[in-house]
């Protein structure tokens, strides 16, 4: 997964992406506060029923 700096720097498009492709995830879902990057995956993990690495591979592929 990018670094903290790097997904920090490109979240608002990276965020439109993810909700591009799953279209059930909100803005809530897609918070992301200093910190608390590891809630939200946990977030994505149970609205995507995909693993933590699964979704940080396509974080990082997007």
């Amino acid at each position: 997964m990018k670094n903290a700096t790097e997904l920090k720097g490109n979240w608002n498009e990276v965020k439109g992406k993810l909700k591009q492709k799953f279209a059930l995830l909100t803005d809530n879902d897609l918070l992301l506060i200093e910190g608390k990057q590891d809630e939200m995956l946990g977030r994505l993990q149970v609205k995507l029923g995909k693993t933590k690495e699964e979704i940080q591979k396509l974080i990082a592929e997007l």
